[in-house]
């Protein structure tokens, strides 16, 4: 493949509860865009609904694909190929990428869909022109991707950009009897930053059972509304996520950072966040620019679509 590659990209975005498709020109321009339910608990079903996904959208537009890019949860194991670490239990233990290529008829790449989110906006969105950039989604789950130079990272073990799973540093009192996180440990950043971990963590502070009260984008309307207990739920997710993004400034010092996920559009939050972060990174500056995603809830996918592109830096 050659930087010159003039042939349609296509992407899909494999989630829990939605498969997401586009197909695209190489300058980002979307030929078609669809989106169908995931067959939950169903592996097989779940590589036909991707595979006919894929038909559709070169049915609508006209053109075919020649590889496909593919972003879901987890990982693929670089000692065995095989999916792991995803909250899709029923991808767990698959060979996903051999099993995808030849459910869609050729080559696919498998990357994590928070490396996607990342490559999407570092190559068009709201990380464009930044050489290193630190994309972290702040959702039903918390997760990131690390895209320098235009290539998103994936480590020596595969694990990079696993922010979701570190515990949360400089723990204060009231912290120090963390939630147990769905991968067996205790006080993940996941569990305080996640939008159900924001919601646990009101529902601790006003006495009701876990599950009881309001989620996380009606605890943001009530603080809006002026509801005290809101706010000070809003001002202790502030604080720990300062804490948790400093940890990132620290080792990695990315020139921007993106958010995305429901939680990041939080009214406010990029100075917030800084203003959280600031006192925690060692440095006499902090200059990193905190930023919102430019392409929504379908920026993975278009980094999905771009995951072949990587491959042309190297030619």
């Amino acid at each position: 493949m050659s930087g010159a590659d003039d042939a349609p990209r296509l992407g899909l975005d494999f989630g829990g509860t939605k498969i997401e498709g586009v197909l695209m020109t190489p300058d980002g321009r979307e030929l078609a865009r669809m989106r169908a339910p995931t067959p939950r608990h169903d592996y097989a079903a779940c590589l036909r609904a991707m595979a006919d996904l894929a038909a559709a959208l070169e049915a609508r537009a006209g053109v075919r694909a020649p590889r496909a890019g593919v972003g879901a949860p987890g990982s693929l194991s670089p000692a065995t190929g095989l999916a792991r670490n995803g909250n899709a239990v029923w991808m767990l233990g698959r060979p996903l990428a051999r099993d995808l290529a030849q459910a869609l008829g050729r080559p696919v790449r498998v990357a994590n869909d928070a490396d996607c989110f990342a490559l999407s906006e570092a190559a068009d969105g709201a990380g464009a022109g930044a050489r290193s950039v630190f994309g972290a989604i702040l959702g039903t789950g918390v997760g990131a991707g690390i895209v320098i130079a235009g290539r998103a990272l994936r480590g020596r073990n595969g694990v990079a950009g696993e922010w979701g799973h570190i515990p949360l540093p400089a723990p204060r009192a009231d912290e120090l009897d963390p939630p147990r996180c769905w991968c067996g440990r205790r006080g993940c950043i996941e569990t305080w930053l996640s939008g159900p971990g924001l919601a646990a963590d009101f529902a601790r502070a006003v006495g009701a059972a876990e599950g009881e009260g309001p989620d996380a984008a009606e605890i943001a309307a009530l603080a809006e509304a002026g509801d005290e207990d809101a706010r000070a739920a809003l001002d202790r997710w502030f604080d720990r996520a300062g804490r948790a993004l400093a940890l990132i400034v620290n080792v990695l010092d990315p020139e921007a950072v993106v958010l995305g996920g429901g939680l990041s559009n939080l009214p406010g939050i990029e100075a917030r966040l800084s203003e959280a972060t600031r006192p925690h990174v060692f440095s006499d500056v902090f200059e990193t620019a905190i930023r919102r995603n430019m392409h929504g809830d379908g920026s993975g996918v278009r980094g999905a679509a771009r995951l072949w592109d990587e491959e042309a830096r190297d030619t």
